[in-house]
């Protein structure tokens, strides 16, 4: 667990990498009640180097620094290839821009699966460095958000980050 700007925040690894982020809850209690559901066999620990790194670095973007988080490894063992693949596509979007849901399915090499991409994000397990936020629908619409907060932490997330939407 680590204080952001938004709210604590709280991470898990392995010696492969990240395996999940969680953007806050309604208080730290909460946040830390959903990390032990998400990862039951996690323990607190002082982060490793390279986990610390990238902590700074979500602390940093959360304050509205222009921030890549794309040097975060993560560990997608058992995370489905369809995921990992529009996962890779979306932490190409830089702070501060947005890419629709279509225009991921386009880059995946199926245009008819903005649904599905939907959905991968929906599923994602390391929201913020994979910037699903940063993914909107079509014609101007905002699109879901998963996280606690729904749309409205999106909305907050792309206003820290300078987004101009719509």
């Amino acid at each position: 667990m680590f204080a952001t700007a938004i709210g604590p925040c709280g991470i898990a690894w392995t010696d492969a990498g990240v395996v999940g982020f969680q953007l806050p809850e309604c208080d730290a209690a909460a946040t830390r009640r959903r990390m032990t559901s998400r990862f039951p066999d996690a323990v607190d620990a002082v982060p490793p180097p390279a986990v610390q790194r990238g902590i700074d670095a979500i602390v940093a973007l959360m304050r509205g620094e222009c921030v890549d988080l794309a040097f975060i490894t993560l560990d997608m063992h058992g995370v489905p290839e369809f995921q990992q693949r529009v996962y890779e596509i979306a932490r190409t979007i830089r702070a501060g821009a947005t890419m629709t849901y279509g225009e991921i399915a386009e880059r995946v090499g199926d245009r008819g699966a903005a649904r599905a991409v939907g959905r991968a994000l929906g599923r994602n397990p390391f929201a913020v460095i994979v910037p699903c936020h940063r993914v909107t629908a079509a014609g101007g619409k905002t699109g879901g958000f998963s996280a606690s907060g729904g749309r409205a932490t999106k909305l907050k997330l792309l206003a820290i980050e300078g987004a101009q939407l719509f």
